[in-house]
């Protein structure tokens, strides 16, 4: 299946191709160079506008006194509920304090102790402090700073802004060769174009914006995860999609990107309430308020249910100089009417974060040769069912370095690029195409919110199934990025669904009221692969 577009008009090459321009992108791109590989980087919006410089909470890695990546295994592994694959987590636990040494050596400047150390807080999930911050609660804000001014002093690698990669080209052998993508602007390359490149990294992000409220900002419509569904990749456990539990509350007809009230902040000692003042956690989970997500946010779900409530309140007053710990939440707090240091902040759960994607190898490459994803936009098995709290930048960085080598040691030392007459060819294949337009998207969102969140239910499920497939009936002939993100973002809800109706159990992230146990048929991975029309399931043991 492709996507409706006009013909290409231009073409540019490089020895790889980088789609995205948050950590697991930026990293990857630094990575390759430094292997002597010239790189070309496009990015949808600006290059700073992905969830990167979103991210609050901070990066995860045993760097404290007495903590060991074992001890971070162990939590990893507990909060992926036996989805794991155990040898994704091994590398990234041993091999994330030297990744945050390099992104140390890029630039990045972290919080420090009184003594000089690097002050270390905890989050969800973990058993030690290990979450390494900076600026209180900017992380993802410095990281993104640090890596974009390394990448931009590197006349190595061109950048292409305003740029969204549309669908896969493919050599004769069925290898990844390029894209074909859209860039918005003015110039030579205006409109549609190829980029060909000897290997194709996707790391586009979320795709939180298959629901109405989320964390995600407006730019993580799944563009890359939707590229590879549609050349063939498979796509694995995306049914586990993880709501964030405190997200603050504005009202329920709020929607697109809301503010994240990050984990650290019950890390520093706040804590959850119903409308009545009860800590409903205290006797919900060990860990109480610092339970992993999945746990928090199906906690928060029954009592909003249970006492009919729209959300519940995070109590932050007791936090010593909230202002200074946690600035951009304080002003985000603010700027909605409430100040944290004297009230309570309504929060509820919000789309979050992916933790299937793509499915890749330990080095990145996904069932497609030359064809790779990092971040978010991949499935390496680290996640398992439930990523847990700050693993998400840490993977960018240890999984983009794997890929980086991984390419630099099998791109050949002249690239055969596809020819103009062979891309026509690949361009006029009998291929499907679908291009749907930009009005279903609220209508996708909502039904996605309604019947695919936190709770799901055969019921729910084959409902909002039927909503999807009844908005493919709203067919567009007029080819531009809204038309193209409504389409990528109605792909992947079909996938999401198809996924959540398939896994008839609950785990982790993954919910069914009609099938509360977790049970051993689907301790599995399930893989999906779309031929032509269809989507196909595949299971694969957990390795």
């Amino acid at each position: 299946m492709k996507l409706l577009t006009s013909k290409p008009g231009w073409r540019v090459e490089s020895d790889a191709l980088v789609i995205g321009s948050g950590v697991a992108g930026l990293t990857t791109a630094l990575n390759l160079r430094s292997l002597g590989k010239k790189v070309l980087i496009i990015t949808k919006s600006n290059i700073d506008e992905g969830s990167t410089k979103w991210a609050q909470g901070g990066i995860a890695a045993a760097l404290g006194p007495g903590d060991t990546p074992e001890e971070h295994m162990k939590d990893t592994l507990i909060a992926g509920a036996g989805l794991c694959d155990q040898n994704a987590v091994e590398i990234l636990v041993n091999k994330g304090p030297s990744a945050i040494e390099k992104l140390i050596s890029w630039g990045a400047q972290f919080d420090v102790t009184a003594e000089g150390g690097i002050a270390l807080t905890r989050e969800g999930g973990h058993k030690r402090n290990r979450i390494i911050h900076a600026g209180g609660d900017a992380t993802g804000a410095e990281v993104s700073r640090a890596l974009l001014a390394a990448v931009k002093d590197d006349p190595g690698i061109q950048i292409f802004e305003h740029a969204i990669a549309i669908d896969l080209l493919k050599n004769p052998d069925g290898s990844a060769a390029g894209v074909t993508l859209h860039i918005i602007g003015e110039g030579s390359r205006d409109g549609v174009g190829v980029a060909l490149a000897g290997a194709v990294v996707i790391a586009t992000g979320g795709i939180g914006q298959v629901y109405s409220q989320s964390t995600n900002p407006a730019v993580s419509t799944g563009d890359g995860v939707a590229l590879a569904l549609r050349a063939g990749a498979k796509i694995s456990d995306i049914e586990f999609i993880q709501f964030h539990p405190t997200v603050l509350w504005r009202d329920n007809a709020s929607l697109g990107q809301q503010p994240l009230i990050s984990e650290a902040v019950r890390g520093e000692g706040a804590f959850l309430v119903n409308d009545i003042g009860e800590k409903f956690m205290e006797n919900a989970h060990p860990l109480k308020d610092l339970a992993p997500r999945d746990i928090v946010t199906k906690e928060i779900v029954k009592e909003m249910v249970r006492r009919n409530i729209s959300h519940v309140w995070l109590d932050a007053t007791k936090i010593a100089d909230f202002p200074k710990r946690f600035p951009t939440i304080y002003q985000s707090c603010l700027e909605n009417g409430i100040d944290p240091t004297r009230q309570q902040i309504p929060v509820a759960p919000a789309s979050h974060y992916a933790s299937g994607g793509i499915r890749t190898n330990l080095q990145g490459e996904s069932n497609i040769k030359g064809l790779y994803a990092c971040g978010e936009s991949a499935c390496t098995g680290a996640h398992g069912a439930n990523r847990l709290a700050s693993n998400s930048l840490l993977e960018g960085l240890v999984f983009g370095s794997l890929i980086a080598q991984d390419i630099a040691s099998k791109l050949p030392t002249e690239i055969e690029y596809l020819s103009d007459d062979q891309i026509d060819g690949y361009l006029d294949q009998q291929t499907p195409t679908l291009l749907l337009d930009s009005s279903i998207k609220i209508t996708l969102q909502l039904a996605m919110t309604q019947g695919a969140s936190v709770l799901r239910s055969e019921k729910s499920l084959q409902e909002t199934l039927r909503i999807i497939n009844s908005l493919q009936i709203h067919s567009s002939k007029n080819p531009n990025i809204s038309n193209w993100e409504t389409t990528n973002l109605f792909l992947l809800a079909k996938t999401i669904v198809l996924a959540a109706l398939e896994r008839k159990e609950s785990r982790g992230s993954h919910w069914r009221e009609d099938y509360p146990a977790t049970t051993e048929d689907f301790h599995l991975h399930l893989n999906q692969i779309l031929q032509r029309e269809e989507w196909k399931f595949e299971r694969e043991a957990i390795q």
